[in-house]
């Protein structure tokens, strides 16, 4: 893989939203209106709209990806797929995405990922539920659940309708559990990963204040989504598309 990293200051959040965002002076927030992560304009409830459609992170109803990759220094397979499900969150009818991370067969992470989008294109993460299994399949862990509303947690942008170079902010906001950002560090990047070559590609630098130093890069393709991942400071870990089924 040998997407084009650009090195990018970032840039007020803001700017991504469009007329979607809606400012909300202190105080004035109701039941209607969703406070959003820190950076990002809070949002009314009634700006989302039924299907993700936007080209950078589709997620239509039986989406499929299938990713393989290294974790703790085992060979992982990931299955992402986009279930049809819907689970009302603050008034928002966000799609359920159910991701599963084997290893050797085995199920080692679960999760219930869930993501709306907006009148304009942006894609929010509005939480997640996920579990952590041992070689006996019971659950040791559930670090990272979140849900947008509950003890303070809320939404970021996940993929804003019109990346610029420079920009991102919190795609999570969950003090001590979820605390992911992301700056776009380039609009034309190549990659190549089992699945397919591509250039002209987004890419991103995730970190996240939960473990400083740890640094990830990210790639997504048009009208597939995401394609890569890979760890670039910190522990390894990796993640490359092999197969896509729309």
């Amino acid at each position: 893989m040998k997407p084009v990293w650009k090195k990018a200051a970032l840039l007020t959040a803001s700017a991504l939203l469009g007329a979607a965002a809606v400012a909300v002076p202190a105080g004035a927030a109701t039941s209607s209106v969703i406070q959003a992560a820190p950076g990002w304009h809070n949002v009314k409830a009634s700006a989302f709209v039924r299907t993700i459609t936007n080209p950078w992170f589709p997620l239509k109803t039986g989406m499929t990806w299938i990713s393989t990759g290294i974790k703790d220094g085992k060979a992982t397979v990931d299955h992402y797929v986009v279930t049809g499900q819907t689970k009302l969150i603050l008034g928002v009818r966000a799609s359920v995405i159910r991701d599963r991370l084997t290893q050797k067969g085995k199920l080692v992470e679960g999760t219930w990922d869930w993501y709306a989008q907006d009148r304009q294109g942006n894609v929010w993460y509005l939480g997640e539920d996920t579990k952590d299994y041992n070689a006996a399949g019971k659950v040791i862990s559930t670090a990272g659940t979140w849900r947008a509303g509950v003890k303070g947690a809320r939404p970021g942008i996940f993929m804003p309708a019109h990346p610029k170079i420079g920009a991102g902010g919190y795609q999570e906001y969950f003090p001590g559990q979820a605390l992911d950002k992301y700056v776009v560090t380039s609009l034309s990047a190549s990659v190549k990963v089992p699945y397919g070559s591509f250039s002209g590609a987004l890419a991103t630098t995730e970190t996240t204040a939960l473990e400083p130093g740890v640094i990830d890069h990210k790639v997504y393709v048009k009208g597939v989504g995401q394609v890569a991942e890979k760890t670039v400071k910190g522990p390894k870990e990796t993640s490359f598309l092999i197969k896509f089924t729309k």
